[in-house]
């Protein structure tokens, strides 16, 4: 999950909702986290985390039952918190101070320094992990294989893995917001439109017809978009329902996982579309914040 700043305030938007290989994670507007889904790694064991801003979830495009994945929060003082499986040390990352934004990728944990520089940790193989050169960051992504950069000017950068074209994005300008899923990469641009190079399977043909997209998520095989009114786009592969999100309404933020899409309401509330088989979309009873909840 990409976030470009931690935002603290006491409504709804500080509420956050991420979505993973088969588990869901929820911040509340005081700082403390839910989970639902699988716990054989440890991923969902976040009930004693307080004083959290935002979440990044590991993802997986390959077989959704099997394997392990992990949580990583930023907290307030800029630091982070992570559980999970660790097999690449991905959850190595407790002695990071000064982060601004985090995201997780498969087997790799990404993070943006208050200075707008980067660091990483996990699997380096496909070179996803090459980001100690970057710098005057607002954003960052991760993908599976590879990891996305956001500048303050509005240009991308990106590293790892370019077998489907997901990383050509250089030409990109006027970028306010990046997500990237399995071998695609995705784009908020300043004018409400979405950008999108790499696997076609992932809805990329679709994102040209989507407007007024104020946020965005990439799935492992399918984009998600958040429209200034509330509605929510989806593309991509749909075998398990992840992108039956069209009759959804009033939502502020989404988040999309390997075979699942989670979203925030302006009330609080959660919906969730797609693979349960972990009882990942078994969020429905949660309420991340109320009308006056108190702040962090």
């Amino acid at each position: 999950m990409m976030r470009s700043m931690p935002v603290l305030t006491s409504d709804v938007t500080s509420a956050v909702v991420a979505a993973g290989r088969r588990h869901s994670i929820g911040v509340r507007s005081d700082g403390t986290v839910v989970a639902a889904g699988s716990p054989r790694a440890e991923e969902c064991q976040v009930q004693t985390w307080e004083h959290v801003v935002t979440v990044a979830v590991g993802n997986v495009h390959t077989a959704p039952n099997t394997g392990r994945s992990h949580t990583v929060a930023l907290t307030t003082h800029g630091a982070l918190l992570a559980t999970g499986w660790n097999g690449d040390g991905q959850c190595e990352v407790s002695s990071w101070t000064g982060v601004a934004a985090v995201a997780a990728g498969w087997r790799r944990t990404v993070a943006v320094l208050e200075d707008g520089t980067a660091r990483a940790a996990g699997r380096p193989n496909e070179g996803a992990c090459n980001v100690a050169s970057w710098t005057d960051l607002r954003g960052v992504a991760a993908g599976d294989w590879h990891s996305v950069g956001l500048r303050r000017d509005g240009t991308v950068l990106a590293v790892g893995n370019n077998r489907r074209g997901q990383c050509d994005v250089s030409e990109w300008s006027g970028v306010r917001a990046v997500a990237a899923g399995y071998l695609h990469t995705i784009a908020l641009t300043d004018r409400g439109t979405v950008l999108g190079v790499g696997d076609h399977t992932a809805g990329l043909h679709d994102l040209a017809r989507w407007r007024n997209v104020v946020s965005i998520a990439a799935g492992s095989h399918h984009s998600v978009g958040v429209t200034s009114d509330g509605r929510v786009y989806a593309a991509g592969d749909n075998s398990h329902g992840q992108c039956d999100v069209g009759l959804w309404r009033d939502v502020v933020r989404v988040s999309a996982g390997s075979q699942h899409t989670v979203a925030l309401r302006a009330d609080g509330h959660v919906l969730a579309s797609g693979s349960n088989s972990s009882g990942q979309c078994e969020v429905t009873d949660w309420l991340l914040s109320e009308p006056d909840g108190p702040s962090r």
